[in-house]
Protein backbone atom coordinates (compact mmCIF):
# COMPACT_ATOMS: atom_id res chain seq x y z
CA UNK A 1 0.00 0.00 0.00
CA UNK A 2 1.01 3.84 -0.90
CA UNK A 3 2.08 6.05 2.19
CA UNK A 4 -0.80 8.50 2.84
CA UNK A 5 0.79 11.80 1.91
CA UNK A 6 0.65 15.06 3.70
CA UNK A 7 2.79 18.48 3.76
CA UNK A 8 3.68 17.74 7.36
CA UNK A 9 2.81 13.39 7.40
CA UNK A 10 3.50 10.44 5.83
CA UNK A 11 1.34 7.18 6.79
CA UNK A 12 2.46 3.89 5.97
CA UNK A 13 0.06 0.79 7.18
CA UNK A 14 2.00 -2.18 8.14
CA UNK A 15 1.16 -5.80 9.84
CA UNK A 16 3.35 -5.27 13.38
CA UNK A 17 3.54 -9.22 13.49
CA UNK A 18 5.07 -9.03 9.81
CA UNK A 19 9.03 -8.92 10.23
CA UNK A 20 9.66 -7.65 6.91
CA UNK A 21 6.70 -5.11 6.99
CA UNK A 22 8.47 -3.90 9.68
CA UNK A 23 11.45 -3.38 8.33
CA UNK A 24 9.53 -1.93 5.08
CA UNK A 25 8.07 0.78 7.19
CA UNK A 26 11.03 2.11 8.64
CA UNK A 27 12.98 2.34 6.19
CA UNK A 28 10.07 4.29 4.18
CA UNK A 29 9.78 6.69 6.93
CA UNK A 30 13.62 7.55 6.94
CA UNK A 31 13.73 7.59 3.46
CA UNK A 32 11.08 10.17 3.63
CA UNK A 33 12.15 12.21 6.40
CA UNK A 34 16.06 11.75 5.63
CA UNK A 35 16.95 10.74 9.23
CA UNK A 36 15.19 8.82 12.07
CA UNK A 37 15.24 10.38 15.23
CA UNK A 38 12.57 9.00 17.07
CA UNK A 39 10.70 5.32 17.30
CA UNK A 40 7.84 4.90 19.16
CA UNK A 41 5.79 1.37 19.34
CA UNK A 42 2.96 1.89 20.14
CA UNK A 43 0.68 -1.29 18.72
CA UNK A 44 -0.97 -3.20 21.17
CA UNK A 45 -4.29 -5.21 22.73
CA UNK A 46 -5.37 -6.97 25.77
CA UNK A 47 -6.42 -10.40 26.00
CA UNK A 48 -8.91 -11.71 29.10
CA UNK A 49 -8.22 -15.10 29.67
CA UNK A 50 -7.17 -17.55 32.79
CA UNK A 51 -4.30 -19.18 31.51
CA UNK A 52 -6.06 -22.10 30.85
CA UNK A 53 -8.32 -20.61 28.98
CA UNK A 54 -5.99 -18.82 26.01
CA UNK A 55 -5.30 -21.28 22.84
CA UNK A 56 -2.39 -21.41 21.25
CA UNK A 57 -3.25 -18.96 17.99
CA UNK A 58 -4.28 -16.34 20.92
CA UNK A 59 -0.96 -16.65 23.17
CA UNK A 60 0.95 -16.61 19.40
CA UNK A 61 -0.93 -13.48 18.46
CA UNK A 62 -0.96 -11.27 20.90
CA UNK A 63 2.87 -12.02 21.79
CA UNK A 64 3.80 -11.50 17.61
CA UNK A 65 1.88 -7.49 17.85
CA UNK A 66 2.73 -6.98 21.56
CA UNK A 67 5.80 -8.22 22.27
CA UNK A 68 7.69 -8.99 18.25
CA UNK A 69 6.20 -6.03 16.68
CA UNK A 70 8.26 -4.02 18.96
CA UNK A 71 11.44 -6.28 18.84
CA UNK A 72 11.14 -6.33 14.42
CA UNK A 73 10.70 -2.63 14.29
CA UNK A 74 13.50 -1.90 16.89
CA UNK A 75 16.17 -4.02 14.75
CA UNK A 76 14.92 -2.49 11.18
CA UNK A 77 15.76 1.31 13.40
CA UNK A 78 18.89 0.43 14.97
CA UNK A 79 20.95 0.43 11.96
CA UNK A 80 19.93 3.24 10.56
CA UNK A 81 20.69 5.30 14.40
CA UNK A 82 23.64 3.85 14.62
CA UNK A 83 24.88 5.35 11.65
CA UNK A 84 23.34 8.84 12.48
CA UNK A 85 25.37 8.30 15.97
CA UNK A 86 21.70 9.31 17.57
CA UNK A 87 18.11 8.28 18.16
CA UNK A 88 15.32 7.16 21.06
CA UNK A 89 13.31 3.96 20.89
CA UNK A 90 10.38 4.77 23.01
CA UNK A 91 8.58 1.53 24.04
CA UNK A 92 5.03 1.50 25.31
CA UNK A 93 4.92 -0.74 28.16
CA UNK A 94 2.33 -0.28 31.03
CA UNK A 95 1.86 -1.07 34.76
CA UNK A 96 0.77 -4.29 33.11
CA UNK A 97 4.68 -4.72 32.10
CA UNK A 98 5.66 -4.31 36.08
CA UNK A 99 3.03 -6.19 37.79
CA UNK A 100 0.31 -8.91 36.51
CA UNK A 101 -3.32 -9.32 37.22
CA UNK A 102 -5.31 -12.57 37.02
CA UNK A 103 -7.03 -12.93 33.66
CA UNK A 104 -4.62 -10.99 31.79
CA UNK A 105 -1.41 -13.76 32.66
CA UNK A 106 -0.68 -13.25 28.97
CA UNK A 107 -0.80 -9.75 28.10
CA UNK A 108 1.64 -9.36 31.00
CA UNK A 109 4.07 -11.97 29.85
CA UNK A 110 4.14 -9.46 26.18
CA UNK A 111 4.73 -6.87 28.60
CA UNK A 112 7.13 -8.32 31.02
CA UNK A 113 8.82 -9.66 27.52
CA UNK A 114 8.99 -5.94 25.75
CA UNK A 115 10.24 -4.66 29.71
CA UNK A 116 13.01 -7.44 29.22
CA UNK A 117 14.35 -6.74 26.03
CA UNK A 118 14.18 -3.18 26.10
CA UNK A 119 16.25 -2.93 29.80
CA UNK A 120 18.86 -5.05 27.65
CA UNK A 121 19.03 -2.88 24.59
CA UNK A 122 19.33 -0.01 26.92
CA UNK A 123 22.79 -1.06 28.03
CA UNK A 124 23.88 -2.22 24.69
CA UNK A 125 23.06 1.21 22.72
CA UNK A 126 23.80 3.91 24.99
CA UNK A 127 27.43 3.95 23.91
CA UNK A 128 26.11 4.54 20.27
CA UNK A 129 24.42 8.03 20.83
CA UNK A 130 21.13 6.05 21.22
CA UNK A 131 18.62 6.09 24.17
CA UNK A 132 15.83 4.25 25.23
CA UNK A 133 12.61 4.47 26.94
CA UNK A 134 9.97 2.29 28.52
CA UNK A 135 6.78 4.24 29.13
CA UNK A 136 4.53 2.62 31.64
CA UNK A 137 1.35 4.12 31.51
CA UNK A 138 -2.00 3.85 33.60
CA UNK A 139 -5.53 3.78 32.91
CA UNK A 140 -5.86 5.55 29.55
CA UNK A 141 -9.30 7.00 27.88
CA UNK A 142 -9.44 4.38 24.87
CA UNK A 143 -10.94 1.77 23.60
CA UNK A 144 -8.04 -0.26 24.81
CA UNK A 145 -10.52 -2.28 27.74
CA UNK A 146 -13.61 -2.19 25.57
CA UNK A 147 -14.02 -2.25 21.94
CA UNK A 148 -10.17 -3.31 21.51
CA UNK A 149 -10.18 -6.18 24.20
CA UNK A 150 -10.15 -9.78 22.91
CA UNK A 151 -11.24 -12.24 24.94
CA UNK A 152 -10.87 -16.42 25.30
CA UNK A 153 -13.30 -18.88 25.34
CA UNK A 154 -14.63 -19.17 29.11
CA UNK A 155 -14.18 -21.89 31.39
CA UNK A 156 -16.99 -22.05 33.90
CA UNK A 157 -14.40 -22.65 36.80
CA UNK A 158 -13.34 -19.28 36.52
CA UNK A 159 -16.60 -17.60 36.78
CA UNK A 160 -16.75 -16.63 39.94
CA UNK A 161 -13.24 -14.77 39.83
CA UNK A 162 -14.45 -12.90 36.68
CA UNK A 163 -17.28 -11.34 38.71
CA UNK A 164 -15.13 -10.57 41.34
CA UNK A 165 -12.21 -9.18 39.41
CA UNK A 166 -14.93 -7.20 36.41
CA UNK A 167 -18.15 -6.97 38.23
CA UNK A 168 -19.45 -9.90 35.31
CA UNK A 169 -18.34 -13.18 34.11
CA UNK A 170 -20.06 -12.87 31.05
CA UNK A 171 -17.25 -12.39 28.45
CA UNK A 172 -17.01 -10.26 26.22
CA UNK A 173 -18.54 -8.05 28.34
CA UNK A 174 -21.05 -5.03 26.64
CA UNK A 175 -19.65 -2.28 25.52
CA UNK A 176 -21.22 0.50 23.42
CA UNK A 177 -20.23 1.63 20.20
CA UNK A 178 -16.95 4.46 21.23
CA UNK A 179 -17.23 3.66 24.55
CA UNK A 180 -13.98 4.25 26.31
CA UNK A 181 -12.37 2.64 29.71
CA UNK A 182 -11.87 5.58 31.44
CA UNK A 183 -8.34 7.19 32.90
CA UNK A 184 -5.62 10.03 31.76
CA UNK A 185 -6.07 11.07 27.84
CA UNK A 186 -4.19 10.01 25.40
CA UNK A 187 -3.47 13.71 24.76
CA UNK A 188 -1.60 14.00 28.40
CA UNK A 189 0.36 10.92 28.09
CA UNK A 190 1.71 12.21 24.55
CA UNK A 191 2.54 15.49 26.17
CA UNK A 192 4.87 13.63 28.86
CA UNK A 193 6.29 11.11 26.35
CA UNK A 194 7.08 14.55 24.29
CA UNK A 195 8.62 16.02 27.42
CA UNK A 196 10.55 13.54 28.15
CA UNK A 197 12.22 12.90 24.13
CA UNK A 198 12.77 16.56 24.22
CA UNK A 199 14.67 16.45 27.16
CA UNK A 200 18.30 16.06 26.92
CA UNK A 201 18.24 13.10 29.21
CA UNK A 202 15.75 11.20 31.56
CA UNK A 203 14.81 7.44 33.52
CA UNK A 204 14.58 4.08 31.46
CA UNK A 205 11.29 3.86 32.63
CA UNK A 206 8.68 6.88 32.17
CA UNK A 207 5.69 6.31 34.36
CA UNK A 208 2.44 8.27 33.36
CA UNK A 209 -0.86 8.17 33.56
CA UNK A 210 -3.43 8.36 36.28
CA UNK A 211 -2.95 5.96 38.95
CA UNK A 212 0.01 4.27 37.39
CA UNK A 213 2.72 5.71 40.41
CA UNK A 214 0.25 3.79 43.01
CA UNK A 215 0.16 0.30 41.24
CA UNK A 216 3.81 0.00 40.61
CA UNK A 217 4.40 0.76 44.01
CA UNK A 218 1.94 -1.53 45.14
CA UNK A 219 3.70 -4.39 42.96
CA UNK A 220 7.51 -3.49 44.35
CA UNK A 221 6.26 -3.99 47.88
CA UNK A 222 4.61 -6.69 47.78
CA UNK A 223 7.89 -7.99 45.93
CA UNK A 224 9.68 -6.85 48.27
CA UNK A 225 7.85 -8.45 50.97
CA UNK A 226 8.32 -11.85 48.91
CA UNK A 227 12.05 -11.33 49.43
CA UNK A 228 12.14 -10.67 52.79
CA UNK A 229 12.79 -12.75 55.41
CA UNK A 230 14.59 -15.65 52.64
CA UNK A 231 18.13 -16.72 52.87
CA UNK A 232 20.41 -14.09 51.51
CA UNK A 233 17.71 -11.03 51.48
CA UNK A 234 17.95 -8.41 54.05
CA UNK A 235 15.22 -5.71 53.50
CA UNK A 236 15.58 -2.09 54.82
CA UNK A 237 12.68 -0.10 55.62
Amino acid sequence: MLPVQHPSLSVVRLNPADRDECRRAILKGHETAGCLDLLVNNAGYGLVGATEEVSEEEARSILDVDLLGPLWLTQAALPLMRTQGSGHIVQISSTGGVGAMPLLGLYNAAKWGLEGFTESLAGEVSSMGVRVTLVEVGAMNTQWATSGMQFSAPIPAYDELRERLFGTAVVPWPSEPGATGGGSSPEAIAEGILAHVTAPEGPLRLVLGEGAADQIRMVLDQRQQDYAGQPGFQVDH
